[in-house]
């Protein structure tokens, strides 16, 4: 389980955004986002840092 907190993360469009660019790194992954705790839990075999680099690129940086 994958855990990043993305903190630009405010409200339903920035979540549809999320899942769309973590589905494109894994299209099998489960992704579950909590907007309120800005968090995002992804279930992938992909590296963490393949993600944190998509969402980061995609104007959603996780917190360090």
């Amino acid at each position: 389980m994958i855990e990043l907190t993305i903190p630009d993360m405010t409200c339903g469009h920035c979540a549809s955004t999320v899942k769309l660019i973590c589905r494109l790194i894994d299209a099998r992954a489960k992704v579950d986002v909590d907007v309120e705790r800005r968090l995002v839990k992804i279930m992938s075999d992909q590296d963490s840092q393949d993600f944190a680099e998509a969402l980061a690129v995609g104007g959603y940086p996780p917190a360090r």
